[in-house]
C-alpha cells in the first residue's frame, strides 16, 4: 500500500522521468481520479498544463508552488531527482510538515536521503503510478480547490516584463502546442508563466546541462519531427546569437517554426547576480561592460524570413495571422534591461526574494490551511 488515507494535503511532484517512462497519460489519470493536485520540476513543468496547471518548485520556481510545498502534508515525488534546486541546501527545511514518497528508477538518486523516513520505491514510473491508480485514494478536489485558490491570490505578483510576455505568447498559442525554450532569464519565465491549452504539448527545455542556443535547434528538430510542422521557439537575446546561423536551415526548409526573442539586450542570469552581489560590475554581459545586440529582425529578413521589431508584447495582437500560418517568422520584443527573475530562494537562508507584505503571505497561508 503506497498511499495512506489519513493524509489531508497530499501533493503529486511530477518530474521528467514521467515522460521519459510513458507515464503522461497515466499521471493525469490520476490526477484527474483523485484531484490530487500536481506540481512539477523545472523538466517536467509540461506535464501538468491546461487545468491541472498550478507551477514548478524550485530556486525559482512559482511561489505558489513553493508555499504549498510548505503546507501539504505529503509529497508523492515520481520521476524527480529532487536534487539541491528542488529540495535546497538544507533538506531539513524542505516540505517541513510533509511525508515524502520517492520513486526513481535510479537506485543511485534514491541513495541520498532527503528527509528522514522517507520511503523509497526503486521504480519505473509507469508501473509506480499503475500501482497508485490500482489504489483507492480518496478525491481531494476540496484541497485543490484551495490550491488554485492560493494561486489566483498570487497571481498579481512575481511577475516582471519576460513573465508578462511569456503570458502574452501563450495566450496567442494553439491548444497543444510544440515549443522550444533557450536558456536564460527566458527559460525561467517560460517555466513560471508558459500556459498551454491541451494536455498535449511540449516544452522543450535544456534543463540542467544549461546549453545557451539550444532553442532554435531544438524548434527545427520538432518542426522536422512533425512532419515539418509548425513549433514555436522562445529564446533571449544571448541564447540566439549562439546559433542564429540556423535562420538559413528553417528558410530553406521552408519550416514554420514561429521565433519569439525576449530581448532586454543583457545576458540576464549572470548580468543579475553582478547586479545584486558585484556592485553592478557588468563584465562582459551589458553594454556598459562590452556586450552588444544586433537588429534581429533586419538579420532574420537577411535570410528571408518575416520579421518585425516590437517595442511591447502587447503588439503580438497585431501578427496573429503571422503566428497561425504555415510561414516562417521571428518577433523581437523589446524588455527593459533592468529585467529580474523573481522570486528567487536563496540557497544560504531558504526565504523567497522579495518577501511579500505579511498580511499577504498570513492570507494565503490560512486557505491552504484551511
Amino acid at each position: 500500500m503506497i498511499f495512506r488515507s489519513t493524509y489531508s494535503k497530499p501533493i503529486l511532484l511530477a518530474g521528467n522521468g514521467v515522460r521519459t517512462s510513458g507515464a503522461v497519460k497515466l499521471l493525469h489519470e490520476f490526477a484527474n481520479k483523485t484531484n490530487i493536485p500536481v506540481l512539477t520540476t523545472m523538466n517536467g513543468v509540461d506535464l501538468a498544463q491546461d487545468d491541472l496547471h498550478i507551477g514548478f518548485i524550485g530556486t525559482h520556481g512559482n511561489r505558489v508552488a513553493n508555499m504549498i510545498i510548505n503546507e501539504c502534508d505529503v509529497i508523492i515525488s515520481v520521476g524527480a531527482r529532487l536534487g539541491i534546486r528542488q529540495a535546497g541546501k538544507n533538506t531539513k527545511c524542505f516540505a517541513p510538515q510533509a511525508d515524502l514518497i520517492r520513486c526513481d528508477i535510479d537506485e543511485y538518486e534514491l541513495s541520498r536521503t532527503i528527509k528522514e523516513n522517507e520511503r523509497k520505491y526503486h521504480s519505473d514510473a509507469r508501473d509506480f503510478l499503475m500501482m497508485l491508480l490500482a489504489e483507492d485514494v480518496p478525491d481531494y478536489s476540496d484541497w485543490k480547490n484551495k490550491c488554485m485558490e492560493a494561486k489566483r491570490m498570487l497571481e498579481d505578483y512575481d511577475k516582471q516584463p519576460g513573465n508578462k510576455a511569456v503570458e502574452k505568447i501563450s495566450s496567442l498559442l494553439p491548444s497543444d502546442p510544440v515549443i522550444s525554450v533557450d536558456v536564460g532569464m527566458n527559460q525561467c519565465w517560460c517555466a513560471q508563466s508558459l500556459h498551454l491549452k491541451g494536455y498535449n504539448g511540449r516544452i522543450h527545455i535544456s534543463g540542467g546541462y544549461g546549453t545557451m542556443g539550444c532553442g532554435l535547434p531544438f524548434a527545427i528538430g520538432s518542426s522536422i519531427a512533425k512532419d515539418c510542422g509548425k513549433s514555436f521557439c522562445i529564446s533571449g537575446d544571448g541564447g540566439f546569437q549562439m546559433n542564429i546561423q540556423e535562420l538559413e536551415t528553417i528558410h530553406r526548409e521552408s519550416l514554420p517554426v514561429k521565433i519569439f526573442i525576449l530581448n532586454n539586450h543583457v545576458l540576464g542570469k549572470i548580468s543579475e547576480t553582478q547586479y545584486f552581489e558585484h556592485d553592478e560590475r557588468y563584465a562582459a554581459t551589458a553594454r556598459s561592460g562590452g556586450y552588444t545586440v544586433p537588429s534581429f529582425a533586419k538579420i532574420a529578413e537577411a535570410y528571408g524570413i518575416r520579421a518585425a521589431q516590437l517595442e511591447s508584447c502587447e503588439e503580438l495582437d497585431n501578427y496573429k495571422e503571422w503566428i497561425d500560418d504555415d510561414m516562417p517568422c521571428l518577433f523581437d520584443i523589446a524588455l527593459p534591461e533592468a529585467s529580474f527573475l523573481t522570486p528567487k530562494i536563496k540557497f544560504e537562508t531558504g526565504k523567497m526574494r522579495p518577501e511579500l507584505d505579511d498580511s499577504i503571505v498570513a492570507g494565503v497561508k490560512r486557505v491552504l490551511k484551511g
